[in-house]
């Protein structure tokens, strides 16, 4: 990334803040499932797909909007692929389907 303006000490001053999200997505992508409950857990947890955007309403008057989450969360791809990984684990070693 080619940032405007920038010395080299501010390059890597705003590189060095996205290191914590991304040791984050390194770790819930380098995570084993091995425990069923666990697994079942995790499938309970995160939803299946993202969420539908939401009005808040008050009387009948629309206060605001909120979007589709999945479009605010940066950790949404690393959630999926951890789900995916938990349902596989079910239904290779169980022969379970979550819905």
């Amino acid at each position: 990334m080619h940032l405007i303006n920038s010395t080299p000490e501010t390059r890597h001053n705003m590189t060095g803040k996205m290191k914590p999200l991304q040791r984050i997505t390194q770790w819930i992508d380098s995570l084993e499932i091995r425990n069923p409950k666990i697994a079942r857990l995790l499938c309970q947890l995160i939803p299946a797909s993202c969420p539908f955007a939401r009005d808040i309403q008050f009387f009948g008057h629309q206060l605001w909007r909120i979007p589709p989450l999945c479009q605010l969360n940066p950790l949404y791809e690393q959630l999926m692929g951890l789900r995916f990984r938990a349902l596989t684990f079910l239904a290779q070693e169980f022969g379970e389907t979550v819905v």
